[in-house]
């Protein structure tokens, strides 16, 4: 069963990156790349990958100043309303609007595996609001930012699944509830 999951970092403080958009935070914590949240088991089980313009445009970056090649063999989306390049040789799909049809072909391209919504923090709350976002699998790092873009923009209800440690970080599991429940609006008595 094809499963939507956010797979990604965050400071203690609910970042994933800085006002000028680095994770120079990140990429100084120790980690065991084969402990929980492993990212090489993680990206065995995805399928399609989706990502917003923002970490589209850090990778770009990235794969420019390191000259490696793009990361990813599966089938990639980029939400975005803005024109962006591609990378030759890529199976990258450009796509705006609504995430429900978008999620419809993430989720053919996937071939019963799961989604990786990449980043960021906006584009994986547009699909927990639309209901389709399974779950989030978060790796805390012992690292505030005070700023920066947030992991959710706004409120979601989540259940924890399970909770372990990998070297610097706290690897937690959570299901997707939803958007909390509206307030009552009914007088006070």
């Amino acid at each position: 069963m094809t499963r939507t999951v956010f797979y990604t970092a965050t400071t203690l403080d609910g970042y994933l990156a800085d006002e000028q958009d680095r994770l120079d935070w990140l990429f100084a914590q120790d980690i065991d790349s084969t402990g929980p949240h492993s990212y090489e088991k993680f990206l065995a089980r995805v399928g399609a990958v989706v990502m917003g313009r923002t970490t589209y445009e850090w990778v770009l970056e990235h794969l420019h100043a390191t000259g490696e090649g793009w990361p990813y063999e599966m089938p990639a989306w980029v939400v975005s309303h803005t024109q962006l390049p591609a990378i030759t040789g890529a199976d990258i799909r450009f796509a705006q609007g609504e995430v429900a049809p978008i999620h419809a072909g993430l989720t053919d391209a996937a071939g019963g595996k799961d989604i990786w919504v990449v980043g960021g923090g906006d584009l994986a709350a547009q699909f927990a609001d639309a209901g389709l976002l399974d779950e989030l699998m978060v790796s805390i790092a012992p690292v505030t930012l005070g700023a920066g873009r947030p992991l959710f923009p706004r409120r979601f209800d989540l259940h924890l699944k399970d909770v372990a440690r990998n070297r610097a970080f706290i690897c937690a599991t959570y299901d997707v509830v939803g958007p909390p429940p509206a307030p009552s609006t009914s007088p006070a008595s």
